[in-house]
């Protein structure tokens, strides 16, 4: 049996608007689609406030401005704050510590049927981890305009991804690709393997 992603359906609206543009949508940005994208969900404010009150705790203990609740079944299982410079960890921010968190609760990789509460529109590194693991829906407070004003600027890496890999400022050099894509081989000749 070969791996295979299952493909979840993305309501435009999740993607960020340079990604909404390179898709044709004409709703990005437009809360009236978003709303309607959303269907009959309905965000509870209590869970943004927490994701708020999270985050603006976190930096009296000397962490970032983020915070970050995922909820199911309208309970919060389990929550992230910013870390980065806590831990030294750059990867250790509010949604990242979030979905860690809510996967170890539940004991899967797999977050269907979960929602993102988050303080900040979740950078591409955060997208993608929330992505990866499949959960539902994401509310955000503030844009990230609202973080490049107060010097977070994720700006600079939306546009390294939509260049070409030899365009970007760190350089990307493909090496012993037949032996990696051996690894693959074994992979998908795995009779046990779990497909994620």
């Amino acid at each position: 049996m070969l791996a295979t992603r299952s493909r979840i359906p993305v309501p435009c609206w999740l993607l960020s608007s340079t990604a909404g543009d390179a898709y044709n949508c004409s709703c990005s940005g437009n809360s009236e689609i978003q709303e309607a994208a959303i269907g009959a969900v309905k965000a509870n404010p209590e869970f943004m406030r927490r994701a708020i009150a999270l985050a603006t705790e976190n930096v009296s203990r000397g962490g970032g401005p983020f915070g970050c609740v995922v909820v199911r079944d309208s309970e919060i299982l389990a929550t992230g704050v910013n870390q980065v410079t806590v831990t030294n960890d750059p990867t250790a921010h509010a949604e990242v510590v979030a979905v860690r968190a809510a996967c170890k609760a539940l004991g899967s990789f797999q977050l269907h049927g979960c929602t993102v509460y988050t303080s900040c529109e979740p950078c591409p590194m955060c997208l993608a981890a929330i992505y990866w693991a499949r959960l539902d829906r994401i509310f955000y407070a503030c844009g990230r305009s609202d973080a490049c004003s107060a010097g977070f600027d994720d700006e600079f890496i939306y546009k390294e991804l939509s260049l070409e890999i030899a365009a970007r400022t760190v350089p990307m050099v493909q090496l012993s690709r037949d032996a990696a894509c051996a690894v693959f081989k074994i992979w998908e000749e795995k009779p046990d393997k779990v497909p994620y």
